[in-house]
This record gives structure tokens, C-alpha cells and sequence, in this order.
């Protein structure tokens, strides 16, 4: 949830991702990867959401009552 929080909106052919900075422990971002959360490149800085992993961070947001439900 905190990668969704501090992550822009790419709007740059041919990335149209929600990306976000890597400043966060790697098994935590291999783990985001391995389910299919997040991906990009181990010597990109940045990574970017699924559509999954979208969906999940939205729902984790309306969860705990910092986003709105669709």
C-alpha cells in the first residue's frame, strides 16, 4: 500500500504504469513480484504496478478507509 502511496502516474509511450521508486527492502519488492504486484527491470530504480497489482492496492486502500470504494 505505502509502494501505491508514493507512486506517480506514467503517461509516456510506450509506458502508460503507475510506477514507483524501489526505496524499500528487495525481498519485499521480489515477494510483490513473484505475486505478480509489480514488475520491471533489477536495474531499473523504479518499478511499475499490474493491473493486479492495482486492483489490490485500491481495495487495501478502501480497507482502511484512505481511498473511496469504486
Amino acid at each position: 500500500m505505502l509502494l501505491y502511496l508514493t507512486s506517480w502516474q506514467e503517461n509516456e509511450p510506450p509506458f502508460d504504469a503507475r510506477r514507483s521508486w524501489k526505496g524499500y527492502p528487495f525481498e519485499v519488492l521480489d515477494q510483490l513480484m513473484e505475486e505478480e504486484l509489480i514488475d520491471g527491470s533489477r536495474r531499473a530504480k523504479s518499478v511499475w504496478f499490474t493491473k493486479k497489482g492495482e486492483k489490490e492496492a485500491r481495495a487495501l486502500l478502501v480497507k482502511y478507509g484512505i481511498g473511496e470504494s469504486p
